[in-house]
């Protein structure tokens, strides 16, 4: 069982519950905290540390991609996945050399999340 603390930032109240029930379906991994926009984001990544961040692109006061460098500056342990409505290669060329771990689609999150982050966990322990 491997551990995980993750920070889920996206601005939709249900997107965020969803996500929550989703992950800690996972056994040893808990939701330690949520954000309802990019500075939210930053703050929180700051205090609570979280091995894992799920970030919306798409988000008031400040949005993913702005928040992504400074999230990957102030909490560099964290790995950060994307999650957006946006189906963008360019999109997911930004993040990824914004410091971005993964980019996934909100249409696939409920397939593709949990074997996305089982993946980077994987290559961490590796």
């Amino acid at each position: 069982m491997t551990s995980l603390r993750v920070l889920i930032a996206d601005d939709n109240d249900m997107v965020r519950c969803g996500l929550k029930m989703l992950i800690e379906q996972h056994e040893g991994w808990t939701v330690c905290g949520q954000a309802v926009d990019g500075r939210d984001a930053i703050d929180k990544a700051i205090d609570l540390k979280p091995d894992m961040i799920l970030l919306d692109i798409t988000m008031p006061r400040l949005d993913g991609l702005s928040a992504l460098p400074l999230i990957r500056q102030k909490s560099p342990a964290s790995k950060i996945l994307i999650l957006t409505v946006h189906h963008s290669l360019d999109l997911a060329r930004i993040a990824a050399k914004e410091g971005a771990s993964g980019f996934i689609a909100k249409s696939l999150v409920w397939r593709d999340l949990v074997p996305e982050i089982e993946a980077l966990l994987d290559a961490q322990a590796s």
